[in-house]
């Protein structure tokens, strides 16, 4: 019997290849995949909600909810998960040597509402009392220009952004219009190793360990949304495509930690595995709720205080019912 057809767009990775590639099988779907470059697919689902599945803005899908506002739900799968420490970018030929010299700079943002800089800026604000309100904030895009917000904002007291419309950051800032950026995609400038841009924290990885150690939050950037009339209309696919995650990212983690054979081309990556092991615990790749409820805890906490939502959201309205309980044998 055919399974319900259902199109999911998502980005690159290895922890759901055995899912697009139909080595994971989804119990009652036909899947059809498109793997997309992240950005378009963030526009196109929220923009026209092209896919029944798709990955998402996690900072978006919370605005979302927060307003009453959310085409879709999401399922507690998280595919990209990334420490932010590394997205502050400087003008190596300026005078910012700590974070704390942000304050009366100009500062470049994609979006105020893209999920890095929202981890990034709370890091600013709480770890290093930086206040928000003293940095003159630009947005523009990372490296084209007429980048905009796609979501409403509510900001905090004092917290103001200048919008650039026919300029990249990467090109302010290289132009010294800019002192900083902080940004998910690095500038231009930097992937080409112009001297004239460099990270604020070169050797932000013990940054980031020591950061985990002391919150126990492992930053979450996207999430996996469904549409609302495809979860109406199909409510067991929620949980069947969790089960379907779980099972291809357990694939995945269990190649990438094998020393046999090089899984990926990068050398010594069964010891960033066990790296990843040793900072993170075993489970350092957790899908579901009660695993993720401290980092998921503390971002909603940024949202509200960062004006990404209008109200304090809570974990319980982020995930349909479908997937917020497990059977027990």
């Amino acid at each position: 019997m055919p399974g319900v057809p259902i199109s999911m767009a998502i980005s690159n990775y290895d922890h759901v290849a055995d899912l697009l590639n139909n080595r994971v099988r989804i119990e009652g779907v036909n899947l059809t995949p498109m793997e997309l470059p992240i950005e378009e697919v963030f526009f196109r689902m929220f923009s026209f909600g092209e896919w029944d599945v798709s990955e998402f803005s996690m900072a978006k899908y919370v605005s979302l909810v927060g307003a009453g506002t959310q085409p879709f739900r999401a399922i507690p799968v998280f595919p990209s998960r990334v420490f932010r420490q590394s997205a502050l970018y400087v003008a190596s030929r300026g005078a910012l040597g700590t974070p704390q010299d942000l304050a009366g700079r100009r500062v470049g943002i994609p979006e105020w509402a893209q999920t890095a800089g929202v981890y990034a800026r709370a890091f600013l604000q709480h770890q290093c009392g930086v206040n928000l309100a003293d940095i003159h904030w630009v947005q523009s895009g990372v490296n084209q220009a007429g980048r905009t917000e796609k979501v409403e904002l509510s900001l905090p007291a004092g917290v103001k952004i200048e919008t650039a419309h026919n300029r990249s950051l990467n090109e302010m800032l290289l132009a010294g219009d800019l002192d900083a950026i902080i940004s998910a995609r690095e500038p231009a400038a930097f992937l080409a190793r112009d001297p004239r841009i460099a990270r604020l924290w070169p050797d932000y990885r013990a940054i980031e360990e020591d950061y985990y150690r002391q919150t126990g939050v492992f930053p979450i950037m996207h999430v996996i949304v469904i549409k609302n009339e495809t979860l109406a209309r199909h409510p067991w696919i929620a949980m069947n495509l969790f089960r379907a995650f779980e099972e291809a990212k357990a694939n995945s983690l269990r190649r990438l930690s094998s020393i046999v054979n090089s899984r990926i081309a990068i050398p010594w990556s069964h010891h960033a595995y066990d790296r990843a092991q040793e900072v993170l615990g075993d489970n350092f790749w957790p899908y579901g709720i009660d695993a993720n409820r401290k980092t998921l805890d503390a971002f909603l906490q940024f949202c509200n205080e960062q004006g990404v939502t209008q109200r304090r959201v809570t974990i319980e309205e982020l995930f349909p019912a479908e997937v917020s309980k497990f059977f027990k044998v």
